[in-house]
């Protein structure tokens, strides 16, 4: 059985391991600086060669636009997988957008256009789907008004048109971005169930190991075991029938089934006495596919428990933390300590999120307090607004009902 375990789920890879060197929102961002950077050193040129008076009056106006563009681009970028607060997103997506409205009306070129189309690439990071597609379309309602306004011979109905054809790329870039991100959260979601699923493999097949090994001793205690008493009964039965040289064949062969019988019952205690769940890879497992927060993990290199029951409950346990601090601390890190003494397992667990004043206990820290009370552990949790969440755990060795 627990080959047949391995063999059917052993082959799913862990995402983690895939080879992947950099994630979209990082691909998103070297793509948005290269296109600055393109339209930087574009403008650059005209600078430098054209003859355009009014650009070279107000180039300090637009290389000031493109310094706060590009500075706002690395900053949002850097910062979109760190979850910022929502205010200062908000004002770096504004301050890319003016910027770009600026450099079309700086340099009477669609340049600033192409710069909407970096704020398009990132707008589905940033924002839900339907305030995305707001600020898409009032950016390009607001580049038909620069164009309108500051490019001459220019008419209401020509600024619309080409604003429109922008609004078309734009929308195509803010897509692509959107399913892109949309793969990147499903990814982050496999990783997760895959990192539980090895977990659970590697409890079940610790425990149908320890099933094997009980079942196998009780036969041996109560078959093999049972046939040597008996044999040894009736060999001295025989020992008080015969005489001479019979009598001492039968007296051997009664020592020897004795020594069988001992034999036996070594086996059958050592097979007993290594019956623990080694729950150390398992947890191990759990950690290894959250990309955020990052866990710091203390653990001993054996963590040995003997009921399969409790290991379950210690493995559920720190599941259900994990996942408290993915979808609700907004936690940068994630210290969890998992130890065992000779009265029992602690779990001590401690974010850096930002915590609450109000703390009202979910459906999976009820659960978790449940499980810990049926054999007679405790959970104790603790938070403060801006001081994170901490958890503490202790699981006993005997049964406490």
């Amino acid at each position: 059985m627990s080959l047949m375990i391995r063999t059917e789920i052993g082959p799913i890879e862990d995402p983690n391991k895939t080879g992947m060197r950099y994630s979209s929102i990082q691909l998103l961002k070297f793509a948005g600086l290269f296109t600055w950077a393109s339209v930087s050193i574009g403008l650059l040129t005209i600078w430098f060669v054209g003859d355009d008076g009014d650009l070279r009056n107000l180039w300090w106006v637009c290389l000031a636009s493109l310094l706060a563009f590009g500075a706002s681009h690395w900053r949002l970028a850097s910062t979109v997988e760190a979850r910022p607060a929502i205010r200062e997103q908000t004002l770096l997506l504004a301050l890319m957008t003016v910027s770009a409205l600026t450099v079309t009306a700086s340099t009477h070129t669609g340049t600033g256009g192409i710069l909407l189309l970096v704020v398009a690439g990132i707008l589905p990071w940033i924002m839900p789907l339907s305030y995305g597609t707001v600020w898409l379309v009032l950016q390009n309602m607001a580049l038909a008004l620069t164009v309108y306004t500051s490019f001459p011979n220019v008419t209401l109905a020509q600024a619309a048109i080409l604003a429109g054809l922008y609004l078309g790329f734009t929308s195509f870039t803010f897509v692509l971005s959107y399913v892109a991100r949309r793969m990147a959260l499903a990814r982050d979601e496999l990783r997760k169930v895959n990192s539980e699923l090895r977990a659970t493999q590697v409890l079940l097949t610790e425990s149908t190991r320890i099933a094997e090994r009980v079942r196998i001793s009780r036969e041996l205690h109560d078959l093999v075991g049972h046939h040597l008493t008996a044999l040894s009964l009736n060999l001295e039965v025989a020992s008080h029938l015969v005489e001479g040289k019979a009598r001492e064949h039968v007296d051997q062969a009664q020592s020897v089934a004795r020594l069988l019988l001992s034999d036996v019952r070594e086996v059958v205690g050592s097979m007993r006495a290594d019956d623990a769940v080694e729950l150390g890879e398992a947890i191990r497992s759990l950690t290894e596919g959250v990309p955020r927060p990052k866990i710091h993990l203390s653990m001993p290199d054996h963590l040995m428990v003997d009921d399969p029951r409790r290991a379950q409950i210690i493995l559920r346990c720190t599941q259900e933390i994990i996942t408290n601090a993915v979808k609700h601390a907004d936690a940068d890190n994630l210290w969890l300590a998992v130890d065992h003494d000779k009265d029992g397992v602690t779990i001590n667990a401690r974010d850096d999120g930002q915590g609450t004043d109000d703390l009202e206990a979910g459906n999976g820290l009820m659960g978790m307090g449940e499980r810990l009370r049926q054999f007679g552990g405790r959970l104790s949790v603790d938070s403060a607004l801006g001081k994170g969440f901490s958890l503490n755990a202790w699981l006993p060795k005997e049964v406490g009902l």
